[in-house]
């Protein structure tokens, strides 16, 4: 049994660190989920706004720009890491508070997950929706 996981993929970028007994790669799928769920647990956000025509083409494209999930556009060079989000706000909610709520839980969940820098969490305010 290898004492390494090692995540196979087809023209997909992916964050690695050498470790001592091999080295850890990490998807930029796994980077844009766990942003998408760090946003949706703030108070205010309704649910992650999805562009379908950018999502297919990027997965068309297969560029190593960007990786797309629904709402979540993460983009990671060497250990660094640059994020965009497209959200839902529920009604009533402070767009400036809720927005800088997200950006540092997105931040932190991504560092503390996988050890990557976040350089900058971008937000897109796609609607307000009333319950």
């Amino acid at each position: 049994m290898a004492d390494t996981m090692d995540i196979k993929k087809e023209d997909k970028t992916e964050a690695v660190e050498n470790k001592k007994l091999g080295e850890v790669k990490i998807a930029d799928e796994v980077v844009a989920v766990i942003a998408g769920i760090a946003a949706t647990e703030v108070e205010g956000v309704y649910s992650m706004a999805g562009n379908m025509t950018r999502d297919f083409m990027g997965k068309l494209s297969g560029s190593k720009m960007a990786k797309s999930m629904r709402g979540v556009s993460v983009e990671v060079n060497d250990d660094k890491v640059c994020v965009d989000l497209s959200v839902n706000v529920s009604y009533n909610y402070n767009i400036p508070e809720v927005s800088e709520k997200v950006q540092e839980r997105v931040k932190n969940a991504i560092e503390n997950m996988t050890g990557l820098i976040v350089l900058e969490v971008n937000i897109k305010i796609a609607t307000v929706v009333a319950k």
